[in-house]
């Protein structure tokens, strides 16, 4: 059995409990290792075989579940934050799929909602944003056309920003260019979560300037929008006036 866990988005208790119990049972664990915080390895068995797949291919990761099922042993693929979000496990699911090699996915706690955690943020407030949008910019890797940050920025709602700490000079100008004011708050929270996790804010027109002081070029999260800010509205789910299946409002 291959179980694909969600490591959380840095704190080694913020992994699920059945993650915790998956990983502490595990007889091979492959993780990330360029991006999990190495604590979480401690919950492993001691004579659990480890992998860091920071070195490894897609192929060289599958010899080893593939030697694993082999030896009736059961192996946790241990990707950062959740598994859904920029942890290439499709490509990995769909070749054990072809192999009837039995898996399953554990979620995680998602960098982005560490990040909000960190910042006491809520990314939907009335009146100022009822969307997040979780995007990256274009790099070594593409992005659709039609997923362009300039054609998201139209929309001016909370934008999440994974995988572009070292582009920033270009996102500003896509960001201000598709319909961000220049002075809309951002927030770049470096290692969400982590013992050295550090937190930057400033606006869309000087983030460039404020990665480039502080010398911050990955393991980021830039947060955008007027989430940030001071203006909202009350929700009217409390509000004592509204009515709904389990309170009368008042009259």
């Amino acid at each position: 059995m291959v179980h694909f866990v969600g490591a959380g988005p840095g704190a080694a208790d913020l992994i699920t409990l059945r993650g915790l119990k998956y990983l502490s049972e595990a007889d091979v664990i492959i993780y990330a290792g360029s991006l999990i915080n190495k604590e979480l390895l401690n919950y492993g068995k001691a004579e659990a075989e480890m992998h860091n797949s920071a070195h490894m291919t897609l192929e060289k990761v599958i010899d080893v579940i593939k030697r694993a099922e082999k030896e009736n042993k059961d192996t946790v693929r241990l990707h950062t934050g959740d598994p859904s979000i920029y942890g290439a496990i499709r490509e990995q699911i769909d070749i054990l799929k072809s192999m009837d090699i039995q898996y399953d996915v554990v979620p995680g706690v998602s960098s982005f909602c560490g990040a909000a955690a960190s910042l006491n943020a809520e990314y939907t407030l009335p009146d100022v944003s009822q969307s997040v949008i979780i995007t990256r910019m274009k790099g070594r890797t593409s992005v659709p056309e039609r997923e362009s940050i300039g054609s998201f920025a139209a929309h001016r709602s909370t934008m999440i920003l994974f995988l572009s700490s070292g582009l920033t000079e270009e996102l500003s100008k896509e960001l201000i260019e598709g319909g961000y004011e220049k002075n809309t708050p951002v927030a770049v929270v470096y290692k969400a979560t982590w013992p050295d996790e550090k937190i930057f804010r400033c606006t869309i027109e000087s983030l460039h300037q404020t990665m480039k002081d502080n010398n911050i070029t990955k393991t980021a999260l830039i947060l955008v929008g007027n989430f940030l800010g001071h203006d909202y509205e009350r929700s009217k789910l409390y509000s004592p006036k509204f009515t709904h299946g389990f309170r009368e409002g008042i009259k």
